[in-house]
């Protein structure tokens, strides 16, 4: 089976490169100015923002509306996938235009990111298959026009990635699937210290929870996206 995903794995980053709280994550939006008063709208995740849904949600997993068991847990995942993909893949564009953004390690650090967040997305829609949940809606606004904005919310969604990722982790019954998600989070996690590190090269931006890392609730997560208005 480990053969199997790690071959998934292999061709959909092979596809993804052809196409080319203290402090809570809420919190991080805010002090960032990137955190907006919009609703998210539509599907599973419509349904999931609702307080109910999220407490109904047992040992930190994701609501119902998502799926059940594993199936839940990889879509909320592919619908963090999502939009982490959205965001890289506007500013990609953006940057073709217009070169916004200046930095050369930056420019390494959105070439790379872009491509493994859409080797996330084609691997989860794969192992699901006709279960998947549809991309959402996305509006960025000027995140994704101008550099500073863009480091800002790069760092706040790789670390929410980071905690939705651990907070599943020990929720997921599919060897493979367990497997497959840890290596995402580990691609994660180095995405958020590099971002880190070009916000500005502090411990905290590096490591903001130390020496333990702490893992997010779904509810906990779904907040914090919700208070984006990213998600139309």
């Amino acid at each position: 089976m480990s053969s199997d995903i790690d071959a998934v794995v292999k061709e959909a980053a092979h596809e993804a490169g052809e196409a080319l709280d203290g402090d809570t994550r809420l919190g991080f939006l805010k002090k960032a100015g990137v955190a907006g008063g919009g609703l998210i709208g539509g599907g599973a995740l419509l349904s999931a923002l609702t307080p109910a849904a999220a407490m109904a949600a047992g040992k930190g997993r994701p609501p119902a509306s998502f799926g059940k068991g594993d199936i839940g847990i990889l879509n909320y995942a592919l619908t963090l996938e999502y939009l982490e993909a959205a965001f890289y893949n506007e500013a990609t564009a953006n940057q073709k235009k217009k070169t916004f953004i200046k930095d050369k390690q930056a420019q390494v650090f959105l070439k790379l990111v872009t491509a493994d967040e859409n080797a996330h997305v084609a691997f989860l829609k794969k192992a699901l298959g006709s279960k998947a949940v549809a991309a959402p809606k996305v509006d960025f606004g000027g995140t994704t026009a101008d550099e500073a904005s863009f480091i800002k919310t790069a760092v706040a969604l790789e670390n929410t990635g980071v905690g939705a990722y651990s907070g599943q982790a020990l929720n997921i019954a599919s060897p493979a699937y367990a497997a497959a998600a840890l290596s995402i989070w580990s691609i994660e996690a180095r995405h958020a210290s590099v971002a880190g590190l070009l916000l500005k090269a502090t411990p905290a931006n590096l490591s903001p929870n130390g020496a333990f890392d702490k893992p997010k609730t779904a509810a906990q997560v779904l907040k914090a996206v919700k208070a984006t208005g990213f998600l139309q």
